[in-house]
C-alpha cells in the first residue's frame, strides 16, 4: 500500500475539521502557538477519535500535548472492547529538544506502532498561518 503524507493547518483555539477517513495514522503535531487548555484537550480527543495511533509532538508545550493525547487514548481504550485494545493503542512521543529535521527523520525512519502498519501520516500544524511548503519540504528531505 502507498504511504501518504498530508498537511493540516489548525488555527489556535479554532474549530476542528470533520475527518472523513478514520484509517489509523501517524500524526506529527507541530505547535507554533500557545492554545487554551480546553482546546488542547478537545484537539487531543479529536486526534484519537480520527484515528491517530502514533503522535509525535514538537514545539510549544510538546510534552503537554503528548500527555493530553495519552489521556485521550486512555479514555478511548476504556470504551473499547478487549479484542480492539491493541488496535486502539496510541503511542506518543514529545520532541521538545529536537530540531524539526530530527523530528521528521525520526518520524520517517523510526516511529512505529507496535501492532499496526500505518500508511498515513498527517502533519498537524497549530499556528496563526500555514507553512505547508516549508514543512512538506522538511518531510521530503528527512
Amino acid at each position: 500500500m502507498q504511504k501518504t503524507v498530508n498537511y493540516l493547518h489548525l488555527l489556535p483555539d479554532g474549530s476542528l475539521p470533520h475527518m472523513m477517513d478514520k484509517t489509523p495514522f501517524m500524526a506529527i503535531l507541530i505547535a507554533d502557538e500557545d492554545v487554551s487548555q480546553m482546546w488542547l484537550w478537545d484537539t487531543s480527543r479529536w486526534l484519537v477519535e480520527a484515528g491517530c495511533r502514533v503522535l509525535l509532538a514538537w514545539g510549544k508545550d510538546a510534552e503537554v500535548w503528548s500527555e493530553a493525547v495519552d489521556d485521550a487514548a486512555a479514555e478511548a481504550l476504556d470504551a473499547a472492547t478487549p479484542e480492539d485494545a491493541d488496535d486502539q493503542a496510541v503511542v506518543t512521543t514529545s520532541h521538545e529538544d529536537d530540531d524539526l529535521e530530527e523530528l521528521f527523520w525520526f518520524a520517517r525512519h523510526r516511529a512505529a506502532h507496535p501492532v499496526l502498519t500505518l500508511n498515513r501520516t498527517l502533519i498537524v500544524h497549530v499556528a496563526a498561518g500555514p507553512r505547508r511548503e516549508e514543512l512538506e519540504a522538511a518531510w521530503a528531505a528527512a
